[in-house]
């Protein structure tokens, strides 16, 4: 049976956690610091799985009573096969917890950075303080909301015995631990993709649905408004789920009646959970100011995107004249691909499913820290940072701190002094170097130390 050790300074959370596994109350919280003082084990469950999680006291060496509780948690992490390191969300990571995390790295085994305490998106953007560790493996949860526990738990699961997974870990084994995790989250990553299509009224957004479902399933008729609730259906292609999600067309306000109000709601909800967004345009009509509009909607839920001209059968303009049209109308989803179909003949539109895969892959791709460091070294010694009125502005390190979309931090000596447009420099080498077609690509310059969100560039 597998153990698992919850380390970590005193009073992060990993009492929290312990009773979070278990499902029930069995380690005494509280605010005090240094509450947990004996290892206390408890056999659980994880997906089925049994295994055993080990509470242990904090990692303070300060006193003869703390000394024994750090000496008895360094202990059962020897003595434990996989490693939970918790911090303080809410605190700036110190130099005890770095090299705490470093000796511990040095054992060799499964060990994940668990940043505790992020209670919601905003407070996701701490994170990016914490790559500083140099960890392969970190969760930003929040216990006490019960927040990404699921996914911990999940990588967790990427190393207990399953008697039917074609994963097998053992001491024997040939892999190493980078490659193990890789095919975990890989597996975990692409198992079901969320597609929203959205558009104006009467774009052919159901007919689309239809056709990537190779079925009727949604309502189509040239009545303007025809789809209301949204119609959400998947399928499996190359065993992965694709999972299309039809919203209600958009009107202008003034021109919303009645229960349409409902389905505008609907589908802001729909776009906050989807991953990618199929912008459905009438190739047999002009682009319209409404059109923009929509299109906007997948910048500010920071979609991957796809643009579809749709009734391609019937054209208003040649290729070449439409794709520079929908460039300059779109400036800002310059990332997104360009494909021309017609939903109701289906054609072309097999080559969706394929595309749909390669930007989600984009989408949720980190880039090592290593190689990032080296792109924007060569990239900086290629094209100087201007400097700010006779200033050195520096940069001293790159980390990406989030996925879905990228999401990238530049440290910074003068964070507010770097030009928009060194930014999309920087940004357009990434994109380069490492693909991102139809993501956008979040960076962020920040200083030492700062905990804002600042601007970001896409």
């Amino acid at each position: 049976m597998k153990t698992i050790a919850l380390l970590g300074l005193p009073n992060v959370g990993k009492s929290s956690l312990f009773n979070r596994i278990a499902k029930e109350r069995i380690a005494i919280t509280s605010d005090v610091s240094g509450t947990t003082r004996d290892i206390r084990y408890q056999n659980v469950e994880i997906d089925g799985i049994s295994c055993k999680i080990a509470d242990t006291g904090g990692l303070d060496d300060s006193g003869e009573l703390f000394e024994k509780v750090h000496e008895l948690s360094i202990k059962a992490a020897h003595e434990s096969d996989i490693l939970l390191f918790l911090t303080d969300g809410k605190m700036l990571p110190t130099d005890r917890e770095k090299k705490l995390f470093f000796e511990l790295q040095k054992l060799k085994k499964p060990i994940a950075l668990v940043i505790n305490k992020i209670d919601n998106e905003k407070e996701e953007e701490r994170a990016w303080e914490f790559y500083q560790f140099g960890a392969q493996n970190i969760f930003t949860i929040s216990v006490s909301h019960n927040r990404n526990v699921a996914k911990l738990l999940g990588w967790i699961c990427a190393f207990l015995p399953h008697e039917s997974s074609q994963l097998k870990l053992s001491d024997d084994d040939d892999f190493s631990l980078e490659e193990l995790v890789s095919v975990k989250e890989q597996k975990e990553e692409i198992n079901t993709i969320n597609i929203a299509i959205i558009g104006r009224v009467n774009v052919g957004k159901s007919s689309l649905l239809n056709a990537l479902l190779g079925e009727e399933r949604a309502v189509v008729s040239s009545v303007a408004g025809t789809t209301i609730d949204p119609v959400d259906d998947s399928i499996v292609y190359n065993g992965i789920t694709l999972n299309f999600v039809d919203t209600a067309g958009l009107r202008r306000r003034g021109r919303i009646e009645g229960i349409e109000k409902y389905a505008l709601n609907r589908t802001s909800a729909m776009l906050e959970r989807s991953d990618i967004a199929l912008l459905v345009l009438d190739a047999s009509e002009p682009l319209t100011e409404l059109d923009e509009r929509i299109a906007s909607l997948v910048q500010k839920y920071e979609l991957g995107c796809i643009i579809v001209l749709n009734k391609w059968d019937k054209a208003l303009l040649d290729y070449d004249k439409s794709v520079d049209e929908v460039r300059y109308k779109f400036k800002f989803l310059s990332y997104a691909p360009i494909i021309t179909l017609s939903a109701l003949s289906k054609k072309r539109v097999h080559k969706m499913n394929d595309l749909i895969i390669q930007i989600y892959e984009n989408y949720s791709t980190r880039v090592p820290t290593s190689k990032l460091n080296e792109l924007i070294k060569d990239a900086t010694i290629k094209h100087q940072i201007p400097s700010d009125k006779g200033k050195h502005v520096k940069i001293y390190f790159a980390t990406q701190f989030d996925v879905k979309p990228p999401r990238f931090a530049l440290v910074m000596n003068r964070p507010k002094r770097l030009h928009f447009s060194y930014k999309r420099y920087l940004t357009n080498r990434l994109r380069d170097e490492f693909g991102f077609e139809g993501v956008p690509v979040i960076l962020a310059a920040r200083a030492r130390g700062e905990k804002d969100v600042g601007e970001d560039e896409q």
